[in-house]
């Protein structure tokens, strides 16, 4: 990327100010205001940052503003979304189903796209072949549906959920462990509701402190 005046690295500067208090970039009108420059200034500074690579703008015409990093990518702050943590769920037995919103989760949004994307804490860890370990918050896409060997919210009996892999039968679904101390379990086909599909995991520190906690105990020979 080409080096920024001094004019120009101001205005980026406040771009990005803007965009981290507000989640959003200002309107033209705003920045002119806030700038205390003409709207014909601001569209100049709009253009010479996009010839530099360093904003987008979606449509010459429009107002939306995307600032971009030394790869000319979407820049991290503004690709994050907040997804709704909305309880707990059990990968071992089936946990009761909880309504509400306990925190939230911030993701990529460019890796993230689904839309009305929900998350939720595993307990258990009958899917920790599947890289699912207890302390981890899945995301989920919204489904009704699911298709063979696809890892699935399910929600039984109306009142407890489990994340397993899904399986349809002939009469029946099963729900698939990934961990040998584990046994499928299966249900007829109205005791089982999919409320959707997982499509990532997030893992945090205390996680990740367990594991690198249990991987120098056995290579001390202690486990």
């Amino acid at each position: 990327m080409d080096e920024l005046t001094p004019r120009q690295q101001l205005f980026f500067n406040y771009l990005e100010r803007e965009i981290s208090h507000t989640g959003k970039a200002p309107s033209l009108r705003q920045a002119a205001s806030d700038m205390g420059v003409s709207h014909a200034a601001v569209s100049q500074l709009m253009k010479m940052l996009e010839a530099k690579g360093m904003l987008r703008r979606d449509g010459f015409y429009s107002r939306k503003i995307v600032l971009l990093n030394r790869f000319q990518k979407t820049a991290g702050r503004m690709r994050w979304r907040e997804v709704p943590v909305i309880g707990d769920i059990a990968a071992g037995l089936p946990l009761y189903a909880q309504q509400e919103w306990a925190g939230s989760v911030v993701l990529d949004a460019d890796i993230y796209r689904g839309n009305n994307l929900f998350a939720l804490k595993v307990r258990g860890d009958s899917m920790k072949n599947a890289a699912i370990l207890d302390g981890d918050i899945v995301v989920c896409e919204p489904r009704q549906f699911a298709s063979n060997h696809e890892i699935v919210v399910a929600l039984i009996h109306q009142e407890e959920a489990t994340v397993k892999r899904f399986f349809l039968k002939e009469n029946r679904i099963e729900l698939h462990p990934e961990n040998p101390e584990f046994t499928a379990m299966s249900y007829a086909f109205d005791e089982v509701l999919i409320q959707g599909k997982v499509v990532g995991v997030q893992r945090g520190p205390e996680v990740m402190e367990k594991i690198c906690g249990t991987y120098v105990l056995k290579k001390s020979g202690k486990a």
